[in-house]
């Protein structure tokens, strides 16, 4: 005879499932410069930068408006940041920390607070992400200069040749566009954008842009009509080649500096008592 049947029973196991794990796939490491901020929610910033190896890039700085993030988070400043995303094309995380922080220092000169802006207003003309090392170098070096007129104009001068350079669009200063000689040249083509000797470009002068002798290789330094005629050269080409074309207008803090600059270098007349 068959015992007691015993009741059935469901014995349910529980299945313990993955917590979901939300990994930083892409990372690097790199070198930068601060170019600007802007805010983002209650307590984050979007931070734009320049790196040495992978070009101007944005990144969102959780807790960047914070009383020990805003000092670093200033144009100008140099920092290491390390850039995290699940994939490339995301936005990404920052994590920055200070390596120096020369912000305070810039807010001193006119020059500065307006180069600054203007350096940073012509990085944007680049791709975000497409590596220019040389830009950033050069970026390195006028940030420590800009409190001076004359090295801050000759650089800055030198570094939108070198942007025009890169957008496909350099001027060739070397010899001359007629000749190919190298000596005298005083004259730049607004049509090729080559350098000219004064021989050659003297029936044309009206129509010529004015070459600096700073610029043509000469031994005279940067001074006040040599800035404002390559200040007139750099504009001519970018106005030409980028700023219309693309329909975007000149940034203001270039006209900003560009005045600070001449002003910082105008000649004093002579005393007459």
């Amino acid at each position: 005879m068959a015992g007691p049947t015993r009741p059935m029973t469901r014995h349910l196991r529980l299945i313990r499932f993955p917590e979901r794990v939300y990994a930083f796939s892409m990372q690097w490491s790199d070198q930068a410069i601060i170019l600007g901020i802007r805010r983002h929610g209650e307590s984050s910033v979007i931070a734009e930068v320049m790196t040495s190896a992978h070009g101007r890039h944005l990144g969102l700085v959780r807790s960047g408006r914070s009383r020990t993030m805003q000092p670093v988070l200033q144009p100008g400043n140099s920092v290491e940041v390390t850039w995290r995303a699940r994939l490339d094309e995301h936005l990404g995380e920052f994590r920055i920390e200070p390596l120096e922080l020369r912000a305070a220092r810039l807010m001193e000169a006119a020059t500065s607070v307006y180069g600054i802006q203007a350096l940073g207003a012509l990085l944007r003309l680049l791709p975000e992400r497409d590596p220019h090392p040389h830009l950033y170098e050069a970026l390195a070096v006028i940030v420590d200069h800009l409190e001076d007129p004359a090295d801050a104009g000759e650089l800055f001068v030198r570094f939108e040749l070198a942007v025009l350079n890169d957008l496909g669009f350099g001027l060739d200063l070397s010899e001359c566009a007629a000749t190919g000689g190298r000596a005298e040249l005083v004259y730049v083509s607004p049509k090729t954008g080559r350098a000219v000797s004064r021989a050659a470009g003297a029936p044309y002068a009206e129509r010529m842009l004015t070459l600096p002798d700073f610029l043509s290789g000469g031994v005279t330094a940067a001074d006040h009509n040599g800035l404002a005629a390559a200040f007139r050269l750099t504009a001519y080409f970018l106005n030409r080649h980028v700023y219309e074309p693309r329909g975007v207008d000149v940034s203001s803090a270039r006209d900003g500096f560009v005045h600070a600059t001449l002003k910082a270098l105008k000649p004093v007349p002579p005393s007459t008592a």
